[in-house]
């Protein structure tokens, strides 16, 4: 690997999601918008601020790993910026209707 590349990033199976693993990462507000937001398309991970005001880069960092380590979300290098997208369909598989039910039970973000 070159000096300033991008690297790849750990990211279960989806036969190895562990559903409280999930419902963790689901459970904090801010996880829960960012895969709110995403559950429209993949975003930048400058563009996955929560609303309501910026939060520290170590926590939006945190969050996303949270998000990743779980397999809510995969965490991707395209050239020199990561896009974070939504494995609905790996959560499906494993979890069928779960991401779609806490989506809809979800308070919607001010």
């Amino acid at each position: 690997m070159q000096p300033g590349s991008t690297r790849e990033l750990a990211h279960p199976d989806a036969a190895d999601f562990v559903l409280t693993d999930v419902l963790f990462a689901l459970s904090d507000p801010a996880r829960l918008e960012i895969t709110r937001r995403l559950a429209e398309g993949p975003l930048e991970v400058a563009a996955c601020q929560p609303t309501g005001g910026d939060i520290p880069k170590s926590t939006l960092s945190h969050h996303l790993k949270t998000l990743r380590e779980a397999g809510v979300v995969r965490n991707d290098p395209h050239g020199r910026q990561r896009y974070v997208s939504l494995r609905r369909d790996d959560l499906e598989q494993r979890f069928p209707g779960l991401l779609a039910a806490v989506l809809r039970a979800a308070p919607t973000g001010e």
